[in-house]
């Protein structure tokens, strides 16, 4: 009866270690593992090993006044990783929006349906790869790019959520959120400089990662 007792004790706890485990694991996914706030990862992320990508203007929010500077820091923190061979620079995306009817309408058809459905529509990704000569994509939400008060301090505060897309098929790859914050007292911190270091800090964890 004792052994008996010990066995079921025994097995009892290994199956909360497991439990235990298993959310743990999970929390550290969706927090990018002490890192982002948020991330997810597709199951073709660990092989997902694009060749060019092309940021996409970000999509409309309060913040579009730094739509541009977005896009910039974004390609520099892209070139800066060096995972993927070809990035196109903001310019070229711009003009190539502004140049052909076709491939502005995919855009605005997949942020429509982005927006409605939260899903990254098939067609319209596939022809937005072909518009920008990519077999990749990035989307951009601004979600803060301001100066408040926090808990006393002043801060410039800037966050973002990046969503990856194979070009060649529309599927999302990898999604985060995170944001920075710099507190101040005299003089406003350039909220382009926080962009920066954010769009590095959460370039560094998106696919393709460095081969081991």
């Amino acid at each position: 009866m004792k052994t008996a007792n010990i066995m079921t004790t025994s097995l009892w706890i290994s199956m909360l270690k497991i439990r235990v485990g298993a959310i743990v694991a999970m929390l550290l996914l969706l927090t990018g593992c002490g890192g982002l706030q948020e991330m997810w990862e597709g199951p073709g992320a660990k092989v997902f090993r694009p060749q060019a990508i092309a940021v996409l203007p970000p999509m409309s929010s309060q913040y579009d006044g730094a739509r541009e500077d977005i896009q910039e820091v974004l390609a520099y923190a892209l070139r800066k990783a060096g995972h993927i061979e070809r990035v196109v620079s903001p310019e070229s995306v711009t003009d190539i929006f502004q140049g052909s009817k076709d491939a502005f309408d995919a855009l605005v058809f997949y942020f429509s349906r982005l927006e409605m459905t939260g899903q990254s529509d098939k067609e319209s990704a596939i022809a937005l790869g072909k518009a920008l000569n990519v077999d990749s994509f990035l989307v951009v939400r601004v979600n803060s790019w301001e100066y408040i008060r926090k808990e006393g301090d002043n801060v410039g505060r800037v966050g973002l959520s990046l969503r990856l897309v194979d070009a060649t098929n529309g599927a999302t790859v990898w999604k985060a959120r995170h944001e920075r914050s710099k507190s101040y007292m005299f003089f406003r911190p350039n909220l382009k400089d926080i962009a920066k270091d954010l769009a590095v800090e959460m370039i560094s964890y998106m696919p393709p990662q460095p081969r081991s």
